[in-house]
């Protein structure tokens, strides 16, 4: 069985759960033939498989209906090839975003996102599930700068689409399937990325405030061209509003938009808490209309959560710090969802230690997802159950 692939097998760990599903075995592929020598032998016996990367978020989403294969990819760990000239860089998925930027770096150049993490976090990670930082409002989001990907399908077909150099868009469309899939489609083995060269200087303007939804949108819309624009608020009280720009001239850009702002320190370090998630054991996304970023901020405090996230963007991450119970997080979720939906946005519970919680509420496109789903995972192999609607 997974011992004749020629795959590194071993017996699972309790730190190999999944949302707290223990998988049965290990498998350590090195190859994006391996990953789909094991794909093969998994639908030959019908196991369950689910990848993994640093295992920074196995715990967010909903526990696996059955896992009996975690496919580790920390030995696929190299940056496959780095065409400098192009801005255009083809990594493995199990290499870790600090490895790739240092790499990167070297040659004077970045992939513009920014994990939520400080260590661990993999390509194939920040892909699956399609985190965001603070730079998405002026450098996209990972599905706007992913211009190829390899993957593996549950069958063991390794399907590739896209291409080494920006022009070339086909297949474009398999790389936007996965990313957010949550392994639910099949494993990512590589990606090929659009670089940006690293800026010349940065600079953040830095306001305890409580700010505006027309303050905001001014800074936003700014000549100065803010890179990104945050809002930290930790107790539902006080906010911090964080401004970045990029580039030239930065530091008198800053003092532009500290006019705007009315007040502010300039500094050429980031705040603590930029772009990072602090605490995930309870975390919800939330989305919203960035003209209505102060009212999703006073609904948040309301419902007792900390609110970090992308004033500009209009999306954000809610932590919980204090203990709650189950029925206390599910009528804080509800009622959330409730002032969410009513500013035009949505609330996704990305995790929760508690089932009773609805993770996703009411999805318009569900029936087209499960579709794909059925195309590619006809079989209900892979990460069966993590995604919404039981995906």
């Amino acid at each position: 069985m997974l011992a004749d692939t020629g795959v590194t097998i071993r017996q699972a760990d309790a730190d190999d759960a999944v949302n707290g599903v223990l998988p049965r075995w290990v498998a350590l592929p090195e190859t994006v033939g391996e990953i789909s020598a094991v794909l093969r032998a998994c639908a030959e016996k019908d196991l369950a498989a689910v990848p993994a990367g640093g295992g920074t978020k196995l715990h967010w989403g909903a526990p696996p209906e059955r896992c009996d294969v975690l496919i580790d990819l920390c030995c696929m760990n190299s940056l496959v090839e780095h065409a400098a000239g192009d801005l255009v860089v083809r990594a493995q998925a199990g290499l870790t975003m600090d490895a790739l930027a240092a790499e990167l770096a070297e040659k004077g150049q970045e992939l513009a996102l920014d994990p939520p993490f400080t260590e661990h976090t993999t390509v194939g990670g920040t892909l699956a599930t399609a985190t965001a930082g603070p730079r998405a409002f002026r450098y996209g989001t990972a599905r706007d700068l992913l211009i190829g990907i390899t993957v593996v399908l549950p069958d063991g077909t390794i399907a590739k689409s896209g291409g080494r150099v920006v022009k070339n868009v086909a297949g474009y469309d398999l790389g936007k399937l996965f990313t957010g899939s949550q392994g639910t489609l099949g494993v990512i083995a590589e990606a090929t990325f659009r670089l940006h060269p690293l800026p010349a200087d940065r600079r953040w303007l830095v306001a305890v405030t409580e700010p505006s939804d027309d303050v905001l949108l001014r800074l936003a819309a700014s000549q100065a061209e803010p890179s990104a624009v945050e809002i930290d608020c930790p107790d539902g009280k006080e906010a911090t509003v964080a401004v970045l720009v990029e580039g030239s001239a930065a530091e008198q850009r800053a003092l532009a938009l500290r006019v705007v702002l009315g007040e502010g320190t300039i500094t050429a370090e980031a705040p603590d808490w930029w772009g990072l998630i602090l605490r995930d054991d309870v975390l919800l996304e939330v989305r919203f209309p960035p003209a209505r970023a102060a009212g999703a901020l006073a609904a948040a405090g309301e419902a007792g959560f900390a609110f970090r996230g992308s004033a500009a963007a209009g999306r954000a991450y809610l932590e919980l710090w204090g203990e709650v119970s189950e029925e206390e997080l599910a009528a804080a979720v509800t009622r959330l969802r409730e002032r969410f939906e009513a500013l035009g946005g949505r609330v996704n519970v990305l995790a929760t230690p508690y089932e009773g919680v609805d993770r996703w509420g009411q999805v318009s496109g569900l029936p087209l997802m499960r579709r794909v789903k059925e195309r590619f995972d006809p079989g209900r192999r892979m990460s069966p159950g993590r995604f919404l609607g039981g995906i």
